[in-house]
Parts: structure tokens; sequence; C-alpha cells
């Protein structure tokens, strides 16, 4: 029986093989174009048929991935906003609960007055910069690198064309030395700017603080001391202002001293605005205990990047030192960027132009061919100090929180764009302008509220181009009030699209040609047409409209 069974198998391998044979050789005896049918159980499949097809789902889900990648994101943010809305509606039931139910409606009215609804105040949390994900992919680190590379053709042909017109390499950077001069008196105005911020509003916060509860004029003595505040926020103001100008320090020194001005005084504002209300609702809650900050927690807030107080931020376990360096470095470099499109798109065009007379034709070139040297300053400005400076600080004092700008490159509206492009700004605008305005006079004069706040950031933007110049050309100002308002109302965000957000990148572009232009002629006006006894009309009169006469 094993035998028979041996040889019957024997036998079918056998015919099988016979069989297999002749299919094989017309397998062989195939033109290549037919090879690609391949034998299966019940006849031939066409394998580039199936690659095909392979090749067109591949197509359809690449062209569903980008819908579907969007759906996800709307409803991840839907899903974070819901839960940022929830949890500030737990912290507002948490901070009413406090209160019997049987208040009557003057006590809660009262305790209203104190300050504006706590449950609006910013949430801090632990989130990285959008560029420092961005730069995560691949394509748009090369963007990043288009710009080093432009850095390099800069710094190329500078050296070729000083090289032509001098014999040699000239490696002395002139400008930059002018405009960072003087600036042991940079450092020493800085040293008194930031002891008297740190000393003073701390100290009169504790004193008043300390003897509120007992005191029997209470009014009178938050009166008093709320006037000495005043009183150093004046100072505050007054004072480097002064140094900038007596000691004609120049543009870039007294950039620094302006900006460090006006950062100071927004922190020591935001410093007594989040504590005098604690105190107040203490006081009025009887509490035995004074809600005052450590010192340690107010110097913390002077260096954070971050203009709103809190006694504690969300801080990183770590600090990443090459993360630091590498971002101080991106600043030196920014600053060598800008150096190098002053001196090969800015100073060359500008520094004759006054000798030209004042036309309409040459105006609206000068605008035109100032475009390119604005954005790229622009950027730069974006890069180096809301991107590089701010993080390097973060990192060295492990703040968490590195939303300092949002994708306002996205915007297609200017209302968001303003909202997104410097997020720190925005938020001390917001919550202690904005919110305060509407608190102290009703919801129904949002639009007088969002006035105000234009006409209080537009008359801050020229204070420090004002000072720093050396001259007044409300330039911004003109800008952030008229076309700002007007396009902050046009271009609103019901606009949604691509070509709003080319509409809002052509106005911000020509805006940057108007600011670089202007400003520009009116400096090299003050250079070649200084005036002997000038009056008050000769200070607010741009010199530039007629500096071609006295040439």
């Amino acid at each position: 029986m094993v035998g028979e069974d041996s040889s019957s198998i024997r036998q079918r391998r056998l015919s099988s093989t016979a069989h297999g044979a002749p299919e094989k050789n017309e397998m062989q005896k195939r033109p290549e174009g037919e090879k690609s049918f391949q034998n299966s159980s019940n006849g031939w499949v066409d394998v580039d048929h199936v690659i095909t097809k392979k090749m067109q789902l591949i197509a359809e889900a690449e062209e569903l991935k980008p819908a579907f990648m969007k759906e996800v994101d709307s409803h991840f943010t839907e899903f974070v906003n819901s839960l940022i809305a929830k949890s500030m509606l737990l912290e507002s039931s948490t901070a009413t609960s406090t209160f019997p139910a049987t208040c009557s409606e003057r006590d809660l009215h009262k305790t209203k007055g104190l300050r504006a609804p706590p449950e609006h105040g910013k949430l801090f949390t632990a989130r990285k910069s959008l560029l420092d994900e961005l730069f995560e992919v691949n394509h748009i680190r090369t963007i990043y690198h288009m710009f080093i590379a432009l850095l390099i053709l800069f710094i190329l042909s500078t050296l070729v064309v000083d090289f032509i017109d001098e014999g040699r390499l000239v490696l002395e950077f002139d400008l930059l030395v002018f405009a960072f001069g003087k600036f042991p008196v940079v450092i020493s105005t800085w040293l008194c700017m930031f002891l008297s911020t740190f000393t003073v509003p701390y100290g009169l916060f504790q004193q008043w603080a300390q003897g509120h509860c007992c005191s029997s004029h209470r009014k009178i003595r938050s009166f008093f001391f709320g006037t000495l505040f005043m009183l150093f926020q004046a100072g505050l103001g007054l004072g480097p202002t002064y140094v900038a100008v007596s000691y004609a320090l120049p543009p870039a020194s007294r950039f620094i001293v302006i900006l460090e001005q006006v950062r100071l005084l927004m922190k020591a504002y935001s410093f007594i605005r989040e504590n005098v209300p604690r105190v107040l609702s203490s006081a009025k809650e009887k509490s035995s205990t004074i809600p005052t900050p450590q010192v340690t927690q107010y110097l913390y807030f002077l260096f954070a990047p971050t203009l709103i107080y809190r006694d504690s931020y969300p801080r990183n376990p770590t600090i990443r030192w090459g993360y630091v360096a590498t971002k101080f470095a991106q600043v030196i470099g920014s600053l060598f960027y800008a150096y190098y499109i002053f001196v090969r798109l800015c100073i060359p065009p500008f520094r004759n132009i006054s000798q030209e007379p004042f036309n309409l034709r040459g105006l609206v070139l000068c605008i035109f061919n100032s475009i390119l040297p604005g954005v790229l300053i622009l950027f730069l400005v974006f890069f180096a100090f809301l991107h590089c400076w701010l993080n390097a600080f973060a990192e060295m004092l492990r703040f968490a929180d590195r939303m300092f700008y949002k994708d306002w490159w996205n915007s297609t509206s200017y209302a968001n764009y303003y909202r997104t492009w410097n997020v720190v700004v925005h938020d001390w605008l917001y919550y202690y302008a904005y919110r305060d305005f509407l608190w102290f006079f009703g919801k129904k004069f949002k639009a007088a509220a969002m006035l105000s706040v234009f006409a209080v950031s537009a008359a801050v933007h020229e204070y420090v181009l004002g000072v720093c110049f050396g001259y007044f050309y409300p330039v911004l100002f003109c800008l952030f009030m008229c076309f700002g308002m007007l396009f902050n109302f046009i271009l609103n965000d019901r606009r949604k699209g691509p070509i709003w957000n080319v509409l809002m990148w052509t106005s911000l572009f020509l805006g940057q040609g108007v600011i670089i232009c202007l400003y520009s002629q009116e400096w090299y006006a003050h250079q070649y047409c200084p005036l002997k006894n000038p009056t008050f009309l000769d200070y607010v009169k741009p010199r530039s409209w007629d500096c071609h006469i006295q040439i």
C-alpha cells in the first residue's frame, strides 16, 4: 500500500512538471510588453493595471489629505477653545461661590466694582514658539536657509564693491559703530530705570497694602499712594527721554533706552493693576492675611518676557544653554543683516535725494523702491526680537509659555494681524486698555474702546520713533489712525480666503515702503538742511518738503 501511494504521488509530480514546462517556456517566449502578466489560480493578472490603480489611490489620498488635516485642525481648535472656556467658567464659578447665596445685588455690584471680572484674565500655559515648531519641517527650514543665502550675497556684494572702490576690503562697520554709540550712557540709564522700577512700585505697594486694612481713611490713603505712583510713572516717562535728547544719543542707542522705558512703564502698571484688587478683595472679606507678592516674584516678572503679572508662571525643568547661545547668535546675525540692507539698499538712493526737487513722481518711485528693504527690515525685527530675543530670555528663565506671536502671516484681516503680530503687547492693550475701558464705560462702547486702543498704540509708536530719530514726522501715526483703522473695519474677521491674505500682504508691503521712504528722506533733510533759529512751526513741518531750496 505504501509503495502504491508513493508511486502515485511520483506520477502526479511528473505530470504536473510536464504540464508546467510548456507554460514556463511560453512565458519565456512572450515579448517584454506581455511579461507583466503573471499566472494565478484562475488566469492572468495585469500587474501594470494594479500599479496604475495603486497610484490613483495614492493620488486621491493626497488630494484628501489637506481637507482631512484642515478638518482635524478645526475640530481640535474648537475642542481646545471649549476646554479653555470651560476652565475659565469653572474659575469664575469658584470665585463667585465664595459669596453667600443671600448676598444682595448691591453687594455683588460693589464687589464687581473692585476690578474687571477675573475670568477674563490671561491664562499662561506651556507651549513652544510657532517658528520653533515650523523649523522642524524641512520645507520651512529651507526658507530660513534662503534668507541666510541672501545675507551671504549682501556681504559679498558689499565686499566686492568696497574692494573695487577702495582697493582693499573694508570691514569697519562704521554704521553700526555710529548707531550704537555712547553705549556707557545707555547702560547707566538702563540701570537707573531698572533699579527705580524694582524698588519704587514694589515699596509703594507694600506700604499701601500693609496699612490699608487698619486705616480709617482708606480712600485718602489710597489716593495718596496712587498719586505717588503716578508721579513715579511720570518721572520714568520723562527722565530717559531727557537723557536721550540731552546726550544726543545715536538712533540705535535711543531705541534701547526708549523701548526699555516703555517696557518698564507697562510692567509697573501691570504689577499694580493685578495686585491692588487682590488687597481690596481681602479687605472686603476682612481676611487676616494680606495677599502681597514676594520680592523675588516681582523681580522675576521684570525679566520675564511678558507684560502681564502673575505670582507664578509655567516653568520648564531645565535650561538649554545651546538654544540660548543660538538665539543670541541669530540676534547678532540679524543686526549685521540690517546693516547690509541699509548699506546696500537704503543709504545709496537716499544720500542725495534731498538735492532733488520734491515732486509726486519722485515720491512714488521712492516708495516702491523702498518696499524691498522695508519688508526685509520688518522680517528682521520680527525674527530678531519677537522670536530670538524673547525666546532666549524665556529659556534662561525657564519661562514655558512661548506664544509671543501667532501665525500673523496667514491673516486675512488686519484685525487678526493686530492680534497675532505681537501677542505680548496685544495682551497688555487688550486686558488693561480695551477690557478696562468696556468695564468702566459699558459694553455699548466697543467702537470707542477700539479707537482709544488704536490711539494709544499709535501715539506710543510715534513717540518712540520721534525721540529715536530726533524729529517729529507722524507718518506711522497717520498710517495707524487712518489706514490702520480703515483696514481694521474693511478687512475684518469675516473676510476669508486667499485673496484677502494677498490684499493684506500688498497693503503691508506698501506701508513698509512708505515708512522707509518718508523717514529716510526726513533724516537726510535734517542732516543737509539744519536750521539756525528754528521756530515751533519748523519743528512741526517736515523739512524734506523744502530742503532742496536751501542747498
